[in-house]
């Protein structure tokens, strides 16, 4: 699990300045950090990672410091939280693609400049449909994300 998340290292021990160091160090190295924690002495290092992962039953302190907040102990949240994030931005670009490409081919047509050589127009009610159903599309695609499974659950 750990090589298919892109894993190469880990820091462990020392204290809250010397995690928040160990940190910094890997990113001044060009590495993308995450660092979990559960603690009121992983607070620092979880703020100075590019993301923190608090676990739910932690302190206070390391929740309020961290960008994600798991619900429960299980470090297994981690990796479903990557994973719902990647099926997320997944699911936003290709809306973005299909937004594009659908308002590229309408809209020359409900400008009516495709008229002159076509002899094309679309009526207002027409393009307000068309338009409707461009959102429909957008939100029947995202709603495919109701039925995310992650692929360690399938494995």
């Amino acid at each position: 699990m750990a090589g298919q998340m892109g894993v190469g290292g880990g820091l462990a021990g020392g204290g809250p300045a010397g995690k928040a160091a160990g940190i910094r160090k890997a990113q001044a190295g060009g590495k993308r950090v995450g660092r979990v924690g559960d603690g009121t002495n992983d607070a620092p290092a979880l703020t100075a990672a590019d993301i923190g992962f608090a676990i739910g039953t932690g302190t206070d302190v390391a929740i309020e410091a961290a960008d994600v907040t798991l619900i429960g102990g299980s470090l297994r949240g981690v990796v479903l939280a990557i994973e719902v994030s990647r099926a997320t931005m997944r699911n936003v670009y290709q809306n973005l693609f299909g937004a594009f490409v659908y308002n590229t081919l309408g809209l020359p047509v409900a400008l009516g400049l495709l008229y002159p050589f076509f002899g094309v127009l679309l009526s207002p009610i027409l393009a307000a449909a068309a338009m409707s159903f461009s959102s429909v599309t957008v939100i029947s695609n995202a709603n495919r994300l109701r039925g995310f499974r992650p692929q360690e659950a399938l494995s």
